[in-house]
């Protein structure tokens, strides 16, 4: 691949990096989506970072497919907004891969107005863990997204 060839696909990826910047960008700036640093999440990602990921990758991905990437990239970002530490805090209400995302959602939704697509995005995330089924094409991509983030961010951590 020739220099002008590289220097394109790098402008692409600036492109789409500073789209999806601005997509989550209220969000990002929210004291409690912020507190999600205060969480580990796998190995050495915390909660944050790891919802970043997700947010980035499902924004790609829905972007690509013609699909609503900016629901997509918001409502992957709150995905984990549970604010607790699933390790060493048990739940009453249950098991945290059965319980976190309903936590997540109530949380979000005390600090943002979400549409329909964001909070079918949040609930839904750990399917099929959990029975409920995503509704959307995106609400599906952000679950495997969620996946795919995890597996990366365990390997690196026994890399």
């Amino acid at each position: 691949m020739g220099f002008e060839a590289v220097l394109g696909r790098l402008k692409v990826k600036k492109k789409e990096f500073i789209e999806h910047h601005h997509i989550i960008a209220e969000l990002m700036e929210d004291e409690t989506v912020l507190r999600m640093k205060e969480f580990r999440h796998h190995h050495f990602t915390t909660c944050l970072d790891h919802c970043h990921n997700v947010s980035y990758h499902s924004y790609k991905v829905c972007r690509f497919f013609g699909l609503d990437y900016i629901s997509a990239a918001r409502g992957a970002l709150l995905h984990d907004l549970f604010l607790y530490n699933w390790r060493t805090d048990p739940r009453e209400e249950g098991m945290h891969a059965f319980v976190h995302a309903d936590i997540a959602l109530k949380n979000a939704l005390d600090v943002f107005e979400l549409n329909e697509m964001e909070q079918d995005i949040i609930e839904k995330h750990m399917w099929p863990v959990t029975l409920k089924r995503p509704r959307f094409f995106e609400s599906l991509i952000v679950s495997l997204m969620d996946k795919y983030c995890a597996v990366k961010e365990i390997a690196i951590g026994w890399i």
